[in-house]
């Protein structure tokens, strides 16, 4: 229903007041529609083919990423209400 914690700080300015210099400008764009996507969700499936979506492995299993650009991903956890502990990160 919401998103209830940003990790990432530039994440966190770039939801809450539409920009951030902690975030490169290339990647702003697609990383507003996917918080703005996941600020709406009520279940894992509103997520489904968008943005190359998918469950993590390993020791990571029960976080999900979308792809922002390149190597770039938005990752997340979904509790079943509410998106938490929000990130950017570069982990390919």
């Amino acid at each position: 229903m919401a998103i209830i914690k940003i990790k990432h700080k530039g994440l966190r300015e770039l939801f809450e007041d539409g920009r951030s210099a902690k975030v490169s400008k290339a990647l702003q764009a697609n990383a507003i529609l996917i918080m703005d996507h996941l600020d709406g969700i009520t279940a894992l499936d509103d997520c489904q083919g968008v943005k190359d979506f998918h469950e993590l492995s390993g020791n990571r299993k029960g976080e999900y990423s979308m792809h922002v650009s390149g190597n770039w991903c938005i990752t997340f956890i979904f509790d079943g209400h509410d998106v938490t502990i929000l990130d950017l990160e570069d982990y390919h």
